[in-house]
């Protein structure tokens, strides 16, 4: 994948092979999507091109709007790439990033690189002022402490 201007990109190493980080990240996704004291409620993922995506946050002044999109591609164990800028059924809606996440083997573990690709420049500041840099991090350091409690 090629970074482009508008992108906002998260990778840490994960000592744990790309198959234990994607079955982390697919299956157990309310344990670390959202940064604490937040928590995540899946709603539906459906693993395919198409398929639904949705998620409603809570914090701690209660739940925020529902996120929703829909999954463009899905390589099991390799990358999985999503866009709110369409519901189920290709209904367009206001769009605010595609999100590329790969899972790329590295050594005797996996680099795991988040990113989030956007449409303008003002969305893109709009995601740095929301706390890209800090939320991004602390899940994929959430991600990546269950995926390595996997592996040990």
């Amino acid at each position: 994948m090629t970074d482009t201007p508008l992108d906002l990109t998260v990778t840490r190493y994960i000592a744990a092979s790309p198959e234990t980080v994607y079955k982390v990240w697919t299956e157990r996704t309310e344990e670390w999507f959202a940064p604490k004291p937040y928590t995540t409620k899946v709603v539906e993922h459906d693993f395919r091109a198409g398929g639904r995506s949705a998620i409603i946050m809570a914090g701690p002044d209660g739940e925020l709007p529902l996120m929703e999109g829909v999954f463009l591609e899905v390589v099991p164990n390799r990358k999985i790439v999503s866009t709110d800028a369409y519901r189920v059924g290709w209904v367009p809606q206001g769009p605010f990033m595609t999100a590329v996440t790969t899972f790329e083997p590295e050594g005797e573990g996996t680099c795991y690189t988040a990113t989030a690709r956007h449409w303008t420049e003002d969305a893109k500041q709009q995601h740095e002022a929301m706390g890209f840099t800090q939320g991004w991090g602390i899940v994929a350091d959430q991600l990546a402490a269950l995926c390595e409690a996997v592996d040990a």
